[in-house]
């Protein structure tokens, strides 16, 4: 006779089945090391050089992985954002102005430029949400008024530079707490940043494990044992070895570190509350989440307020990286961080998409530019190379729908 815990377990699938069933997940992420083991042999090894990996930083993937963020509830939701380059271009001026020009502190100004990119998201979710009108038409109207008034705003100008505990926020990198003497085979180690390459693989795995423990405690199926131990072992060699990297330049960068905790919190949203999960409801099929009594309307403006503030955020974050604010700001940017999310698994019908696959997109294209633009290839290539890669995620995603 069965004991009930034994009735609720289940056994999980063979390999070949799991990879078969997760093959959206999965092969991103193979995508991924494919792309980066080319550029690593095709640029005779600068890819994974300190210099390079801090670079690939701080420059423009951090400012996607964070938009992505947004743009993926967005998307989940069933909706789309054009104005988000836009939004990081006048967040940019509107705080070029309030430091350089009237001299106002840095974090009173901060705090203003985000509750502005707040403003700025309600203001388009207010039409898309309780009057129904697409977002696609709102946001490139919004894209082309905020570009507008960035201009205006700016004169055609730049406007820097910025003091010096502002520009920290993106160039900054973590505080060498103790100092290491120079090892053998290891070289002198950034203490801070080698003590978190340590703590965060061994407290993710941990995390996991113990995920895995209750999902078999309430009978649902996980993943096959081998695979559970390599996909963790894999994950803590590449990040052990990525923050070893970094820990022999200048240790950890402070965006990196912020980007960190922004990933933990909407992977909690996402998968642990109550308005992550009616997010995904409403763009699984909006008429049956309203008449289950949830008010989609209200979820959908909350969305683009969420993604107006990450993007005043990213606005900050470029301004900061590049000393000053310039009409041309964040010229783009939409297009990289839509791509992101639909070649990270979201679905172009919404109600599918991961904050993984969203930050793992991101690297993608991240890699893809800093990549080419060591091989010297020009910006034609680079964009016809972006546009073939994200047509063939969205093909990608329709054959796994027809498939299944």
């Amino acid at each position: 006779m069965n004991t009930p815990n034994e009735a609720t377990q289940t056994a999980a699938p063979s390999l070949a089945v799991f990879l078969r069933q997760n093959m959206r997940e999965y092969g991103i992420l193979i995508a991924l090391v494919v792309i980066m083991v080319f550029f690593q042999i095709i640029t005779g090894g600068v890819l994974f050089r300190p210099v390079n990996l801090t670079n690939l930083v701080l420059q423009n993937s951090f400012v996607v992985i964070i938009m992505a963020l947004g743009m993926l509830l967005v998307i989940v939701a069933g909706h789309i954002d054009l104005s988000v380059g836009s939004i990081v271009a006048i967040i940019g001026a509107v705080a070029a102005v309030m430091m350089v020009n009237y001299k106002i502190d840095p974090w009173t100004t901060s705090l203003v430029c985000l509750i502005l990119g707040g403003v700025i998201g309600a203001a388009q979710g207010y039409w898309i949400a309780y009057h129904h009108i697409p977002a696609f038409i709102v946001t490139l109207a919004g894209m082309l008024v905020f570009r507008g008034m960035t201009l205006w705003l700016l004169g055609g100008m730049n406007i820097g530079p910025f003091p010096a505990e502002f520009q920290k926020l993106s160039t900054g990198f973590l505080p060498d707490l103790v100092s290491l003497p120079e090892l053998p085979l290891l070289g002198a180690l950034h203490s801070t940043s080698i003590i978190l390459t340590l703590a965060i693989p061994a407290l993710l795995v941990y995390l996991s494990w113990r995920s895995r423990k209750l999902n078999e405690s309430h009978g649902i199926e996980v993943e096959p044992f081998a695979f559970f131990v390599t996909q963790n072992a894999v994950l803590v060699a590449v990040m052990v070895f990525l923050g070893y990297q970094l820990s022999t330049y200048k240790g950890f960068p402070n965006i990196l570190v912020i980007m960190g905790v922004l990933i933990a919190f909407y992977t909690f949203v996402t998968t642990r509350t109550t308005i992550g999960r009616r997010i995904y409801a409403l763009g699984g099929n909006e008429k049956a989440t309203r008449l289950s009594g949830i008010n989609t309307d209200r979820l959908s403006f909350y969305t683009f307020i969420n993604m107006g503030v990450l993007a005043g955020f990213a606005g900050l974050i470029v301004a900061a990286r590049l000393n000053s604010s310039t009409p041309k700001a964040g010229n783009g940017f939409e297009l990289d961080v839509i791509a992101a999310c639909f070649i990270g698994g979201a679905s172009t019908t919404g109600g599918v998409g991961k904050i993984t696959g969203a930050v793992v997109g991101a690297f993608i294209m991240g890699v893809l530019n800093n990549g080419m633009s060591i091989m010297g290839l020009g910006i034609d290539f680079q964009q016809m190379v972006k546009g073939l890669v994200l047509l063939a995620a969205v093909v990608f995603d329709l054959y796994n729908k027809q498939k299944s």
